[in-house]
């Protein structure tokens, strides 16, 4: 084999000098592939096919490898020896560089993604590789779990990353508030529970038990930490492996133990449980151990936690304690974004602590009016029956009445859901513009009369009012007689199937706002100054929740939750697990950085004001049933509009994934025009 010259465009067929194994060299190839990941999962015969389709090719020292002007990563490298280095990019971002050895795959992520690499790679010493088309790769990870399986977890490596960024931007913003940038030696000090490390471990287990803690330290006779024995530890180092209780604690302790100064802050305690995934840090002076902080006490110094403001919420006596409930649930959500939980996690989070507010509001009302709650179910509608609340969300909701409620009584429930209305927008939650609340009389209705309204709209709707009526399509009873909104809901999904014309229309209607792409496959923004702006939502999620919904009801899917609609309708349609979980990672990029912004707009416990992105989105709706030729540019100004980011103030990482999450919007897009819309 001869060594290809050194090339600064290795993405042409010429920089490369490379050949197919022989005959008598695969058997030996697949010997030399399989001990590594993912091969040594593999079944033999995909890694026989994979040294089959592989070429074998030579990098010298300094020699260009990869590199983001290439577009499209379009082959997969195993290092047999040597080493590849990124440079610049996402190498800059990325803690210790990016760096693969032999026995690497890369550029795992970008070949699943169909995307260009973050780095630019090049040799640092002699390197021999074997090489695979992407396509091949791609089309080997849906035969192979196990390769299918490295690829996606190579995707949320950098969702990880990312994730890991954002904690660090907001960390100081978020955890900045009620003394948590106060020395922890202004604290009281906690003498921790500590034992010595001879002592058994059924010391260390009665002291956790009689002190009612999550850990007992192990000291030395001077105080000096030697390792830590938690509650997690109990179930994977004792329990498990059935170890005796007459074993001593040196031998099950977790070490080395992670500590802090005591003049270090709370905000310093937070980022460090963060970063290094613990619950509690003994806090030392001059070496000593002199006190123990733990994630409950860092959240009880802020007086939040998800138990405590879902137990308040439950039985909080009037609407004003309600009002305090809602800001201290944003509050908690901006803390938890900063420590990196998971968008998918936190909108869950939001929208569960929604639910709890909501059902206390109509609780209070209905009791108030003298109504009973068995005769009616109070419906959640668009983002709150998907269960995907952000920050910044308005009200669609409504109420379903027994068949046999009569006029009298549906206006004693028309009195009540203004009241519920009017108290929900107190708490933060504004009154929906489009007026897609209990308290309009349209969708205030009996079951019969619901039954009558989705068949007017599924069987003659115009496409204008599909297009209004499509939030109405992820219905969810909150609370109530349940009963009545399974039938509404259950009666959606059996109908919508059976109607090819309503399919086509919710189609045509998904595909009226686009991704941010401008033709070459680069982020197409608003620019506004120094400003260069996306509709995350507009041009975003939306996108993807219409075709989620269209996808589920043309299945027959009951889902409302747009990542369960995508995963549950790949697995009908015998869609790559990969390509599922590549739609559903993208509408995770994009509510992580919607929430995000939002965030950063909210004072804190406040309520971020949806109006703006609510007056964006009807502007473009509206527009968008004028033509379908251009697209439409939401008129709200983007500086207020929650749900629009500036690129500019988006990490390179960032800036890579909200890339590669459009052109998910737009690869999930053309499978709907293929399926539908022709």
């Amino acid at each position: 084999m001869t060594a290809a010259a050194s090339d600064p465009h290795p993405s042409r067929p010429s920089a490369l000098s490379a050949h197919s194994p022989s005959g008598s060299m695969l058997a030996q190839l697949a010997d030399e592939v399989r001990p590594h990941t993912p091969f040594a999962q593999m079944a033999p015969a995909d890694v026989l096919a994979f040294v089959q389709a592989a070429r074998l090719s030579y990098y010298a020292p300094g020699e260009t490898v990869m590199q983001p002007q290439d577009n499209q990563a379009s082959r997969l490298f195993f290092i047999r020896r040597g080493a590849i280095t990124g440079t610049r990019g996402a190498a800059e971002l990325t803690p210790g560089g990016i760096f693969y050895e032999a026995g690497d795959l890369f550029p795992a992520a970008a070949v699943a993604g169909h995307r260009a690499v973050t780095a630019h790679y090049e040799a640092v010493e002699d390197t021999f590789c074997l090489e695979v088309e992407a396509d091949f790769a791609r089309a080997l990870a849906t035969r192979s779990a196990p390769f299918s399986d490295f690829l996606v977890r190579r995707t949320q490596q950098l969702l990880q990353l990312s994730r890991q960024q954002l904690q660090a931007v907001q960390g100081a913003r978020a955890l900045a508030e009620h003394s948590m940038e106060a020395p922890l030696s202004q604290r009281p000090r906690i003498r921790p529970v500590a034992c010595a490390a001879d002592a058994p471990l059924h010391t260390g287990l009665l002291l956790m038990q009689q002190r009612k803690v999550g850990s007992v330290l192990v000291l030395t006779a001077d105080d000096r930490p030697l390792g830590i024995l938690t509650r997690h530890d109990v179930l994977e180092r004792v329990a498990l492996p059935q170890i005796s209780l007459h074993t001593p604690m040196a031998q099950v302790m977790s070490q080395p133990v992670r500590t802090l100064d005591i003049n270090a802050s709370a905000q310093d305690a937070v980022l460090t449980m963060a970063r290094f995934g613990v619950r509690h840090l003994p806090l030392t002076e001059q070496g000593r151990v002199v006190s123990i902080v733990s994630e409950r006490d860092l959240f009880a110094l802020q007086r939040l936690s998800l138990r405590q403001i879902s137990s308040n919420l439950r039985v909080a006596p009037d609407i004003e304690a309600l009002v305090a409930g809602a800001a201290e649930i944003r509050h908690l959500a901006g803390q938890l974004l900063a420590q990196g939980l998971a968008a998918r996690a936190l909108t869950a989070m939001l929208s569960q602590l929604n639910d709890v507010l909501t059902e206390r509001v109509v609780q209070l009302q209905v009791q108030a009016h003298g109504l009973d709650l068995h005769r009616a179910c109070w419906l959640a509608f668009g983002s709150e029956g998907r269960c995907e609340q952000t920050i910044a969300t308005d009200q669609d909701n409504g109420l379903v009445l027994a068949d046999d409620c009569g006029a009298a009584e549906r206006q004693a429930w028309l009195l009540c859901a203004l009241q519920i209305n009017q108290a929900l927008d107190r708490c933060g939650y504004p009154l929906c513009k489009g007026q897609v609340m209990a308290s309009n009389p349209e969708c205030c209705l009996t079951v019969a009369q619901w039954l009558q309204r989705f068949d007017r709209w599924m069987d003659q709707g115009a496409p204008q009012d599909l297009l209004n009526a499509s939030i109405y399509f992820d219905l969810r009873g909150l609370t109530g007689q349940q009963a009545l909104a399974q039938v509404l809901r259950d009666h959606i999904t059996a109908r919508a199937a059976t109607l090819p014309r309503l399919c086509k229309q919710l189609a045509d209607n998904s595909l009226r706002q686009r991704p941010a792409l401008n033709w070459r496959g680069a982020l197409d923004t608003e620019k506004d100054g120094a400003h260069e702006w996306i509709d995350l939502k507009l041009h975003g999620t939306a996108p993807m929740v219409d075709a989620a919904r269209l996808l589920a009801l043309s299945h027959s899917v009951p889902a409302t939750g747009t990542r369960d609609r995508l995963l549950a309708v790949a697995a009908k349609l015998d869609v790559p697990m990969i390509e599922a979980e590549s739609w559903v990672a993208a509408f995770d990029v994009l509510q992580m950085l919607r929430l995000q912004r939002q965030v950063h707009l909210a004072q804190p416990g406040e309520a971020v004001d949806a109006t703006a992105t609510a007056t964006a989105t009807a502007t473009a709706t509206t527009a968008a049933t004028t033509t379908t030729t251009t697209t439409t540019t939401a008129t709200a100004d983007p500086g207020i509009n929650a749900n629009a980011i500036d690129v500019l103030d988006l990490s390179a990482i960032d800036r890579r994934l909200l890339k590669e999450a459009m052109r998910q919007v737009r690869a999930l897009q053309q499978r709907i025009q293929l399926d539908f819309a022709a």
